[in-house]
């Protein structure tokens, strides 16, 4: 197996292992204003794309979606929970994030790399929230108006809502988390590449 191959599946593993904590545990939420949350549980899935291609950030996603339909199955906590044990909910959109981030950041790392990580970070979250919101509003409407007391046609009105309150502001954390966490990681990679390349030279000598 190629050296690639062997890193792609390393990163992608530890990278979902960290997306796994992430979900089953209060880490995978930041406390913002007015007793509210903002999820990072995507931003592994963002980096792993980033970092080794779309398919390690697709791999990630699956491993992100899957346990939210676990966690949904088996510990659900709010009203909306037991919805996410459909798939179309929780697993078909968290297989997006990986494929838009790795196209924003394919598109622009040309350019400046930490500013095409952050752009990365911050279309992977909304395509992560856009994309649930969409599902739950096509599986189930019903539920979800009856939850908010509003009449379905008013549904759409509201979901948008939510995805630009909630959705822009995990969109910024995001971008922020993936420059800063790319930016270390291939400075980690340049010095360790520069310290195997002096040691080799070393030996030549």
């Amino acid at each position: 197996m190629e050296r690639s191959s062997v890193r792609r599946i390393v990163v992608s593993g530890a990278l979902g292992a960290v997306s796994v904590v992430l979900a089953v545990t209060p880490l995978g939420y930041l406390p913002w204003f007015g007793g509210a949350s903002l999820t990072v549980m995507h931003i592994p899935a963002i980096v792993a794309a980033v970092l080794e291609g779309p398919w390690a950030g697709v791999s990630v996603g699956l491993i992100f979606g899957a346990t939210s339909l676990v966690k949904a199955a088996v510990a659900p906590i709010g009203p909306l929970d037991p919805l996410f044990t459909n798939p179309l909910v929780s697993v078909l959109p968290r297989l997006a994030i990986g494929l838009a981030a790795w196209a924003v950041y394919a598109a622009f790392r040309g350019k400046f790399r930490p500013v095409a990580a952050a752009l990365a970070g911050a279309v992977g979250s909304f395509v992560n929230t856009a994309g649930v919101l969409t599902m739950l509003g096509l599986t189930a409407a019903a539920q979800i108006s009856g939850v908010f007391g509003v009449e379905p046609g008013a549904l759409p009105a509201v979901l948008a809502g939510i995805a630009v309150s909630n959705g822009l502001v995990e969109a910024a954390a995001a971008a922020v988390f993936t420059a800063a966490i790319v930016s270390a990681w291939k400075g980690v990679e340049g010095a360790s590449g520069k310290a195997r390349l002096a040691r080799e030279e070393g030996e030549g000598t």
